[in-house]
Parts: structure tokens; C-alpha cells; sequence
């Protein structure tokens, strides 16, 4: 993002006579956290922004002039895209599609590319860049610690040609074998279980509690509330157990990817 509004920032602060720690402190942030927005590496999410407006005393002027991000995302997807990129841990459950965070360029094109209405092809290609720029949190080694929970379907449904699902495959092994990630299987011989119904995201932060996020067609959920968030996270935890185990998910999605043409 521009470095303007963490310029702003930074101004602020330091006419207070804060250190960014200072400030971390009477936000209820971190203070790496302020450092990357001084940057202009994050952009702070609408609570982020109330609370630097409370601790340096500036109305709403933090609030109300957020820097307006040019992704190609749906509204209600708006905040969970910032939140993604501030999490510490990210935990995924994919029902029918790979998420977001984990696609290639070509399934991401397949996937929206199939869009109903039909999008012009210019608004396709925007929509697969910022799918591409979310996955770019996987190029840190280290954060966030990110787990797949794939239903079967997933991988056994094509999208796009078998080629690409085959490269699709085979990225989430590779990403998995470097201990990037951790992906698990739901097989279809578990049958039904609670979590099946709908994609569900779990994020942890350094800085405020936990949410989740779920979503359906057209439909996207934000759940702040304690009670919500911990039985969704106590759902995908009985989900992960009926799930095959590191080694065997990694065997089945090998074994796919051959069927799909792969060729090790």
C-alpha cells in the first residue's frame, strides 16, 4: 500500500511522543505490527484504525481515511483480505474448491474464469492477480502456520483441464513436503461429518482474538463472537481427526495427481 497513511502515522506518534512499543501498548497491537503499517506493508484492518485513533487522540482521521485497496475482491470478503495478511496461524477446511490462499494461477483462472454472470476477461485477469497476491503470505517461511483441510471432492472434482489439476495437486504436495504447510485428506469413506456444509477459515493473531470466517455462494460470514469461534475451532479440530494423517494425505494426493497425468 502507499507509505502516506504510515507516514501520517508515524507523525502522529512521534509528535505524542511515542515509541511504537508506547503506542502498541495503548492500542492493545503489537508493536511489529505498527512498524509495518509506519511502512506501508499492512494496511490496518477498520479496528486496527479505531484503536490508534483512541490512543493518539485524532478523532476518526486514522478510521476514516484507510487506504482503499484496489484487490478484486467481494465486499463482504473485504476485511478477512486484511485480516489474512495480519494472522499469525490460518487454518482452512475446502469442501469443493482449493482455497484461495494455495491456488495456482491457472485453477485460480479456471475457477473464476467460470464465474456466472460471465466477467469480461480484463475483470478475470484482475480477479487472478489479487487471488495470486493473497497467496504471497506463503512466501514468508516461517508465518502464518497455515493447515489444508481438503474434503476429497476437492481433489477428485476437475476444474480446468487435468493438467492443471495435476500442477494444482502437486503444489500443495510441494508446499506440504517443505513444511510450509500441513495438508489433510477427508476421505469419502468418512461419510458425513459437521463441518462438510461450508469453506471455513480460523485465524490466531499476536494482537486480538481469534475469528472465523465462513462462506457460502455470493455469501461471506465474519464471526467475532468467543462462543461462535470456539465451536467452529472445536468442529474443524473433531473434522482434522476423522482426517487421514500427514504421510497418507500426501500418498492419496500423489496417487491423484498421477491420475490426472502427473508424471514424477
Amino acid at each position: 500500500m502507499s507509505s502516506t497513511y504510515g507516514d501520517w502515522l508515524k507523525q502522529q506518534r512521534e509528535a505524542a511522543e511515542l515509541t511504537q512499543q508506547q503506542l502498541a501498548e495503548r492500542a492493545i497491537m503489537t508493536r511489529s505490527h505498527i512498524a509495518h503499517i509506519e511502512a506501508g506493508r499492512r494496511v490496518p484492518s477498520k479496528e486496527d484504525a479505531r484503536r490508534l485513533d483512541a490512543a493518539l487522540g485524532t478523532g476518526n482521521v486514522l478510521s476514516t481515511f484507510l487506504p482503499q485497496s484496489d484487490m478484486a475482491v467481494a465486499d463482504y470478503f473485504e476485511s478477512v483480505r486484511v485480516l489474512e495478511q495480519q494472522a499469525v496461524m490460518i487454518r482452512e477446511f475446502a469442501p469443493a474448491f482449493f482455497p484461495g490462499i494455495a491456488q495456482t494461477e491457472r485453477y485460480a483462472r479456471a475457477v473464476l474464469g467460470a464465474a456466472f454472470p460471465p466477467v469480461s476477461k480484463e475483470a478475470c485477469d484482475k480477479r487472478v492477480v489479487t487471488r495470486l497476491e493473497r497467496a504471497k503470505i506463503l512466501d514468508d517461511p516461517v508465518t502464518p502456520v497455515v493447515w489444508l483441510l481438503l474434503d476429497e471432492a476437492v481433489l477428485r472434482r476437475p476444474v480446468g483441464s487435468e493438467e492443471v489439476m495435476a500442477e494444482q495437486i502437486m503444489h500443495i504436495v510441494r508446499l506440504a513436503e517443505s513444511g510450509r504447510v500441513r495438508a489433510h485428506v477427508m476421505p469419502f469413506s468418512t461419510g458425513h461429518y459437521p463441518l462438510m456444509s461450508s469453506m471455513l477459515t480460523l485465524m490466531w493473531f499476536e494482537d486480538q482474538p481469534p475469528l472465523a470466517y465462513g462462506e457460502g455462494d455470493r455469501m461471506g460470514k465474519l464471526h467475532d463472537s468467543p462462543t461462535v469461534v470456539r465451536e467452529l475451532q472445536s468442529r474443524y479440530d473433531l473434522a482434522l481427526s476423522d482426517a487421514l494423517p500427514l504421510k497418507e494425505s500426501l500418498a492419496l494426493l500423489r496417487a491423484i495427481a498421477k491420475e490426472y497425468g502427473h508424471d514424477d
